[in-house]
């Protein structure tokens, strides 16, 4: 197993959060297929994001390289969209922001970039008028994004639209005081 070596220190700055570009896609793959191998998405889902809500979309950039990637766009409370599949469009009346995805390099982990990523969205959620920020939470992350401000949703009522995001995938919100 490769070894993580942390990309921050006292004569190496951390990796920090810029806008995503057209360009950075690629890289955005090569994570996703890294960080979320068993939760596939296609380029063009990544593209339509973009273009629809650049604001919400983020590159974790060190050095000139993104080491992450972070994706968000308007959306309806409790309205799931799922996994690998194209948008069309934005809600007229959006009530939350949702975290789409986020994926970190293993070497980039540990300088809380997700931690900076969500109070980023938090302006952009501010900005858009909305006051809860929503997202599926994979792989038993459910505890990280408690310790973020994020409460799970209980109820069986969400399973359905939860399927694309594997077993144990969990709906939580945090609304922005």
């Amino acid at each position: 197993m490769e070894k993580a070596r942390r990309m921050d220190g006292p004569d190496r700055p951390a990796p920090s959060w810029r806008g995503l570009r057209q360009e950075d896609l690629a890289a955005v793959c090569r994570i996703a297929g890294r960080v979320h191998a068993g939760l596939p998405e296609r380029r063009e889902v990544f593209e339509e994001k973009l273009r629809l809500f650049p604001a919400g979309c983020l590159a974790l950039e060190w050095r000139g390289t993104p080491v992450g990637y972070g994706i968000s766009h308007p959306w309806r409370l409790y309205e799931i969209p799922p996994l690998d599949a194209f948008l069309e469009k934005l809600p007229a009346s959006p009530d939350c922001l949702y975290l789409h995805d986020i994926a970190v390099t293993p070497a980039a982990r540990g300088g809380r970039a997700a931690a900076r990523l969500v109070a980023l969205l938090c302006d952009v959620a501010r900005k858009e008028g909305v006051g809860r920020i929503a997202l599926a939470s994979v792989y038993g992350t459910n505890g990280f994004w408690r310790r973020m401000g994020f409460e799970e949703v209980p109820g069986d009522g969400l399973a359905d639209k939860l399927g694309s995001y594997g077993p144990g995938a969990r709906y939580m919100i945090k609304p922005l005081v």
